[in-house]
């Protein structure tokens, strides 16, 4: 295998014609400059200089080996900058899974005052349940998601930023839409359209109903929001949501909240990675500017009171 020190010395000395000037660039001494090169002829059983009158020559060989560690160490050069570039946040990519609710109604604004940050990072968007994007993490697919709290496995680390307000949303015009509370008797007969399986919403209501001694009656489930929300505006069935999501629904008045009487349900919502294993750079960045975002806001509180804090990007 050859030795890049020697053959370093050979192309500095190779591009001066002089060995002192490549001792020089190399900053090591004449006599190391001729030892590499004469071990380097050895190793390679060639000669690749001749001397003619005091002056410096290369052989026909060595003007071969030349013009390839030209272009070696021109790759050296780049991939220098490369690591400068990563390394000051001008290059490199974000992996970041997001829980499907929050991938609409929160993560685009922490996305957002990243890219403003730290344009030139390219950022991937993945999608799932809570718990599917905790296994995307397992599997090295993201780096970071943004997940409801859950019995996250022992391999990962869960940093809270938010903490959510579920709501149950009833369409105008349900008879029980108009009253001021609604007792979990009454609501245990209605049928529920449901948030997927692993969702933190889905694991959230289940306990709600568990803890009331009885099972949610299942009309649908899906991952869908929006789709969610319309069925339950046309009168489908009942759900929860997080508030933040539905705001404007309630304040159109396509959609109604009742408080149901003695309940009270939060969601903590935050970002999760692996413990022991290295984040990249993009990663890092992002987590710490979310730590910062969190120790401005010293109390666990709705996403939209801590994104206040984000500034509006202007045109």
């Amino acid at each position: 295998m050859i030795n890049l020190n020697q053959l370093r010395a050979f192309y500095q000395a190779a591009k001066h014609m002089n060995f002192s000037t490549a001792a020089k660039t190399l900053y090591i001494t004449q006599p190391a400059v001729t030892a590499h090169l004469k071990l380097f002829e050895d190793y390679l059983e060639l000669k690749l200089f001749k001397k003619k009158n005091g002056k410096l020559y290369l052989t026909e060989e060595g003007k071969t080996i030349y013009e390839y560690s030209q272009k070696l160490f021109q790759y050296e050069k780049e991939v220098e900058g490369v690591i400068e570039e990563i390394k000051q946040l001008k290059r490199g990519t974000l992996r970041l899974g997001t829980a499907r609710t929050y991938a609409r109604y929160c993560t685009p604004f922490l996305i957002s005052h990243f890219h403003d940050s730290y344009p030139k990072i390219k950022i991937e968007i993945d999608e799932g349940s809570s718990r599917d994007m905790i296994q995307s993490l397992l599997e090295f697919k993201n780096e970071l998601a943004v997940v409801a709290k859950s019995k996250e496995p022992k391999d990962i680390c869960f940093f809270p930023f938010s903490r959510e307000e579920l709501i149950l949303i009833l369409s105008p015009s349900h008879p029980l839409a108009n009253q001021k509370t609604i007792t979990f008797r009454q609501l245990a007969d209605e049928p529920v359209i449901m948030k997927e399986a692993g969702s933190g919403t889905r694991r959230l209501v289940n306990e709600l109903f568990a803890a009331n001694g009885c099972a949610p009656k299942i009309l649908m489930e899906m991952s869908n929001a929006e789709m969610i929300k319309l069925l339950v505006q046309h009168g489908e069935g009942i759900s929860f949501l997080i508030k933040g999501a539905v705001d404007r629904e309630l304040a159109e008045k396509k959609l109604a909240t009742v408080p149901v009487e003695g309940q009270k349900l939060f969601l903590d919502v935050g970002i999760c990675y692996l413990k022991n294993q290295p984040l990249s750079t993009p990663a890092q960045t992002f987590l710490d500017n979310l730590k910062t975002l969190k120790k401005e806001n010293v109390c666990f509180q709705e996403i939209g009171l801590l994104l206040e804090k984000i500034p509006v990007k202007r045109e």
